[in-house]
C-alpha cells in the first residue's frame, strides 16, 4: 500500500473493498488498489441500477415526482430528475454512452441547451452556470468530452464568469430574490463587478476538474483558489449561504461542500500543502471511525446506496491524489 494510506488511523480501504456494496466494492479497488482487470459494465446489471432504468421514459427523462408547475414547467421539472438519475448512474454504477440509457438522456438533456450555449429551464428563463456545468460534468464523465455542444458550455462559462474569476447566480448579482424565476421574463445579465458565489464556483469547477483539457486552464486555476479562499466561510449570496454548508455532504455531489470541493481542487492539481487543503484534510481525518469509514452529517438522497460508503471512498480518493 502506497504512503498515502498511512495518514489514517484506521484502514479505510479493506473496509470498503470489503464492504458488500459490489459498487464500492469494484471502485475501492479499481482507484485505491490500482485494479483494472474488470469492466464496469458488470454494475450495469446490479438491481439498484436496473431499478433506476426502469424509470426512464421515452424521450430520455426521468419523471419528478410532484413539484409546483408556477414555479417550473413539468419538463423542466423532469429536467431535473434526469439529471439526478444520470448522476447515480454515472457516478455509483459506471455507465457511460455505450448504453442507450445514457445516450438517450444525453438527448434529452441537450435539448435543453441555448443558443448561448447554456443549459436553461431549471431557473425559468434564467442563467443556472452551476446545473449548465453539473450536467456538463456527469455528460464528460459518461462520454462526451469531445462533443461540440460540451465544448460550447464551456465557452459559455467562460464567458459569464465575475470579474474576479468565479461564478454567481447572475439574477443574484442584481440582487434579485428567487421570485425572478417566475416574475423575469427577460434573461436577466450578471452585474460581474459582485463578488464569486464560492456554492456556485465549486459546482462549476466539477465540469473543469472533469475534462482533461479544461482542468489545466488558467480559468480554472484562478476558480480554484477563490473556492480555497472561501472555505469554512459564509457564502456572499443567500442560496446555501450558512458555512455550516461546507460540512454538509452528498453522494454524488450536488452543491458545493468540502468533499466535493476537495475532489475537484485535487483533480486541478492544488498541492495538500496548500494552508486551506492541511485543514480541511486533518478534519476529515479526525472525522473517521474506527471501523474504517467516516460517518458524516449528509442530506437527503432519493437513493441512498449506503452514502457513508461513497463519500468514504470519495475522500480516499482526495488523499491518494494528494499524497502521491
Amino acid at each position: 500500500m502506497d504512503n498515502w494510506n498511512s495518514l489514517f488511523t484506521y484502514d479505510p480501504v479493506d473496509a470498503l473493498v470489503s464492504s458488500g456494496n459490489k459498487a464500492v466494492s469494484f471502485f475501492a479497488a479499481k482507484f485505491l488498489l490500482d485494479n483494472e482487470k474488470d469492466n464496469p459494465q458488470s454494475l450495469w446489471i446490479l438491481p439498484e441500477a436496473r431499478h433506476i432504468i426502469r424509470m426512464q421514459q421515452k424521450d430520455g427523462s426521468w419523471k419528478y415526482p410532484g413539484g409546483n408547475t408556477k414555479i417550473r414547467s413539468q419538463e423542466n421539472y423532469d429536467q431535473i430528475e434526469t439529471y439526478r438519475n444520470l448522476g447515480y448512474l454515472v457516478e455509483s454504477f459506471g455507465f457511460d454512452n455505450r448504453h442507450p440509457v445514457i445516450s438517450n438522456a444525453a438527448n434529452f438533456l441537450f435539448r435543453f441547451q441555448t443558443e448561448e450555449g447554456d443549459i436553461r429551464g431549471i431557473l425559468g428563463n434564467q442563467y443556472t452556470p452551476y446545473y449548465t456545468a453539473a450536467i456538463i460534468e456527469l455528460l464528460i464523465k459518461s462520454g462526451y468530452m469531445k462533443d461540440e455542444r460540451v465544448e460550447y458550455a464551456f465557452k459559455w462559462l467562460n464567458s459569464i464568469r465575475q470579474n474576479d474569476g468565479g461564478w454567481a447566480i447572475p439574477f443574484r448579482t442584481l440582487k434579485k430574490n428567487l421570485n425572478a424565476i417566475t416574475a423575469e421574463t427577460n434573461t436577466l445579465q450578471p452585474n460581474k463587478t459582485q463578488p464569486f458565489s464560492h456554492m456556485v464556483t465549486g459546482v462549476v469547477l466539477r465540469a473543469y476538474a472533469a475534462h482533461d483539457e479544461y482542468r489545466i486552464t488558467t480559468e480554472a486555476k484562478i476558480a480554484g483558489r477563490l473556492l480555497l479562499s472561501n472555505f469554512f466561510k459564509k457564502d456572499n449570496y443567500p442560496d446555501r449561504a450558512s458555512s455550516d454548508f461546507w460540512l454538509k455532504f452528498t453522494f454524488p455531489f450536488w452543491f458545493t461542500d468540502l468533499i466535493s470541493a476537495l475532489d475537484s481542487l485535487s483533480m486541478l492539481g492544488f498541492k495538500k500543502n496548500e494552508p486551506q487543503i492541511e485543514i480541511a484534510i486533518q478534519w476529515l481525518l479526525s472525522q473517521q471511525q474506527e471501523n474504517g469509514i467516516w460517518k458524516l452529517k449528509t442530506l437527503k438522497n432519493k437513493h441512498d446506496y449506503q452514502t457513508e460508503l461513497w463519500l468514504s471512498l470519495a475522500i480516499c480518493r482526495i488523499v491518494k491524489r494528494l499524497y502521491t
